[in-house]
C-alpha cells in the first residue's frame, strides 16, 4: 500500500525549482518529488566499484576527443560548459 508523506518548511527556492522541474516534465509535482526521492537514493545504493565499471564503460563508447587542451580553455573562457 502507497504512504504519504507531508513535507514541511520547505524552502521557496526549492519549491520553485521543484515545481519547474514538474512543468518541464509534464509531472504533478507529488510525481517530481517522487522521481527526484528515487533518483537520489538510487545514486547512493550502488557499490562504488560497480558506478565506477559503468563510468569506464560509458567512457569507451565516447572516443576519443580531438581538442587540445587550449582549444577547451578558450571555450571555457568563452562561458561554455
Amino acid at each position: 500500500m502507497a504512504k504519504s508523506l507531508t513535507l514541511k518548511n520547505l524552502p521557496e527556492a526549492l519549491h520553485a525549482r521543484l515545481s519547474a522541474a514538474a512543468r518541464h516534465h509534464r509531472r504533478s509535482l507529488n510525481n517530481e518529488a517522487i522521481v527526484c526521492l528515487e533518483a537520489g537514493l538510487a545514486a547512493g545504493s550502488a557499490p562504488v566499484q560497480d558506478r565506477l565499471r559503468e563510468i569506464r564503460a560509458l567512457r569507451q563508447t565516447l572516443g576519443t576527443s580531438d581538442f587540445e587542451p587550449t582549444t577547451i580553455e578558450a571555450f571555457m573562457a568563452e562561458g561554455r560548459p
